[in-house]
């Protein structure tokens, strides 16, 4: 699936309130062992310690308001989708079942 410039601009904006931007920081090692400058993003400080909940709140927040009245459910077999959607949820006040 494509994603236009406009929408992904508009996601960041709509999360940017509720999540810390999470830092680059330099890999010596494989800078050094590629001779090119290596990154890390450091994911594992947002507040569930995954990418996901990125997406867990793009998509709570895209609710109309009567959907979000309702709740959601969702089905986890590893922890990181179910802990982000559950964590968008409480501080969204929309009702979610894991």
């Amino acid at each position: 699936m494509l994603i236009s410039r406009q929408n992904l601009e508009a996601a960041v904006a709509r999360i940017r309130p509720y999540l810390p931007l999470t830092p680059l920081v330099r890999a010596e090692h494989f800078s050094r062992k590629l001779g090119a400058n290596v990154f890390f993003k450091l994911k594992a400080l947002q507040p569930t310690h995954s990418f996901k909940v990125r997406g867990a709140f793009n998509a709570l927040m895209r609710l109309h308001a009567e959907q979000a009245k309702r709740g959601v459910i969702t089905a986890s077999g590893g922890h990181n989708h179910g802990l982000a959607v559950a964590h968008a949820a409480r501080v969204l006040d929309i009702p979610a079942t894991v």
